[in-house]
């Protein structure tokens, strides 16, 4: 006798169980969930035993090395680069990275990587069916300024589906990297955009249960960042929880 086939959640389900989730919720927790159900593969992905402590100095000899001289400004510029325009709305993105004191970080490693306009990377393991646009790559970096400023021009990504459960749909989204003083120090997050109807559909977003923190997570639409009859403009700061400038004497 064959098992029965296992049964795939709906979007119905995930809700209810981001709501039950959402519920319970008594505390300040401003971080995602490691463990967090309606995001399925957390299961599998969340660390069940103590961190294992690394010498940072080791570390430091096999890490990637980024040098100032290897990022160029144009780096930062994810519509240029390709025979023709990329499709799709032109959008700058633009913000400060700061310490928990609210003090620039200066000198500090941006990177971006996110979908094109129909919600499709350029990566050989999305096969899902949108184009690709043969104009954009959607990679980009540069390093912060004196002021701990940063800022992207792109194109505002599309949503695309994913299997977490049936019919899943993530609201669009760029990845952010920042490096500190040392490659252990990388924090790796997503910005969205205001007004997207499936961010309260999303698990990943959702997975943060504080509302405030979660928000934080939003850009904001700025009008005095577009540019006339050719991009409009968005803001977003990153707020470390720690200071990475500072040593201990």
């Amino acid at each position: 006798m064959e098992a029965a086939a296992k049964r795939i959640a709906t979007q119905r389900d995930i809700t209810a169980e981001i709501a039950r989730i959402a519920a319970g919720y008594r505390g300040a927790e401003t971080q995602p969930r490691l463990d967090y159900p309606p995001y399925r593969s957390s299961a599998l992905r969340h660390p069940e035993s103590p961190l294992v402590w690394a010498d940072p100095e080791e570390i430091e000899r096999w890490a990637p090395c980024f040098g100032d001289r290897d990022v160029e400004p144009h780096d930062a510029d994810l519509t240029a680069g390709h025979r023709g325009e990329p499709l799709g709305e032109r959008i700058i993105v633009t913000g400060s990275v700061l310490d928990a004191a609210g003090r620039p970080v200066a000198g500090q490693l941006v990177e971006i990587w996110q979908a094109n306009a129909s919600g499709r990377y350029r990566h050989r393991r999305d096969q899902h069916r949108a184009p690709i646009d043969p104009n954009f790559t959607g990679v980009g970096r540069c390093l912060t300024g004196p002021d701990g400023s940063y800022r992207f021009l792109t194109i505002k990504p599309g949503p695309y589906p994913w299997r977490n459960h049936h019919n899943a749909w993530r609201p669009a989204h760029i990845h952010f990297s920042v490096f500190g003083t040392a490659f252990t120090q990388r924090l790796v997050t997503q910005v969205y955009f205001p007004g997207d109807p499936l961010l309260g559909f999303d698990p990943i977003f959702q997975s943060i249960l504080d509302p405030a923190a979660r928000n934080r997570l939003i850009a904001t639409y700025d009008h005095d960042l577009t540019q006339p009859e050719y991009a409009t403009g968005y803001r977003w700061d990153i707020v470390l929880g720690a200071t990475w400038t500072e040593t201990d004497d």
